[in-house]
């Protein structure tokens, strides 16, 4: 019998196998997919800050009849407060990195 990467529904054989464990294993990958996710998010926050902000300067140009000098005050500012909470989440992360790792040497000892 040929193997099959695909699991087709009534040929599974004995054994309930898990779809997820088939293309990605956690417990080997673990750290990898703690630090994809910790970028992810990263990411998603800056981008949701200026997409945000942006947005908000683009409805006060066309409610106060303006041409473009909210847009640039509010992309400005969430490039800014982006940055601001990116770098809060960074350090939050390196914070727990210490602890955890001061934790594990405080049990060594």
């Amino acid at each position: 019998m040929v193997e099959s990467r695909f699991l087709i529904p009534g040929e599974w054989s004995g054994t309930q196998l898990n779809i997820i464990d088939m293309f990605f294993n956690y417990k080997k990958n673990r750290v990898w997919a703690e630090n994809l996710t910790i970028v992810m998010q990263i990411g998603l926050t800056m981008a949701g800050c200026i997409v945000f902000c942006f947005f908000l300067g683009l409805y006060l140009d066309k409610w106060l009849g303006t041409k473009g000098i909210f847009v640039t005050i509010f992309t400005i500012l969430g490039v800014i407060g982006g940055g601001i909470t990116v770098y809060r989440q960074i350090l939050e992360v390196i914070e727990d990195n210490s602890n955890e790792r001061k934790n594990r040497d405080d049990g060594v000892r």
